[in-house]
């Protein structure tokens, strides 16, 4: 029995040792096709859909659009032919956070923040529907949107003095 139990203890080494092999070749080749100039446009560590979204890219059933920054800069983003503007911002905030998990590690960006203050523009056509279809903008495949500065106004013109400051002034002007 002994020796039954020192063979299963050598095949389970054995068995460990050659999925760590057969991990590491894995990752090795993993590596090596991320690093390739082809597929520089592959995340670090693509998710399904982001692989799915790229080959409908090639396939024509996906559109590449560029986002201008308010810094000048700008990025890529891909999203299907059937996006809507809520779709587009999910791109962006993904490759945003993205692009800063890989340069500085771990920072939070509040994208309620971002979206509360700031929008996308497409040819001075503000995209503020997220339930729009970016087609109806004129959207197409290498298309640029931009981020531009905009104000929700809660009130629309009604004055921003808290009620009970009112009210308590309407009582002064009636004494």
């Amino acid at each position: 029995m002994e020796s039954s139990t020192k063979e299963e203890d050598n095949l389970n080494v054995e068995g460990y040792n050659t999925n760590n092999i057969k991990k590491a070749r894995l990752n090795s080749t993993l590596a090596a096709l991320l690093d390739d100039p082809i597929l520089s446009d592959v995340p670090k560590k693509p998710s399904l859909p982001d692989v799915d979204t790229l080959i409908s890219l090639e396939l024509g059933s996906a559109m590449r659009v560029s986002v201008l920054k308010l810094d000048g800069t700008s990025f890529d983003v891909a999203v299907m032919n059937t996006a809507s503007v809520k779709d587009l911002k999910l791109a962006i905030k993904q490759k945003v956070n993205e692009m800063e998990q890989s340069k500085m590690g771990h920072r939070h960006i509040s994208w309620k923040h971002v979206w509360a203050n700031f929008c996308l523009s497409y040819h001075n056509e503000k995209l503020l529907d997220d339930k729009a279809a970016l087609e109806g903008f004129g959207v197409r495949n290498n298309s640029k949107v931009q981020f531009v500065h905009y104000v929700v106004s809660k009130n629309k013109g009604g004055h921003s003095k808290r009620r009970k400051h009112r009210f308590f002034h309407g009582l002064n002007k009636r004494a």
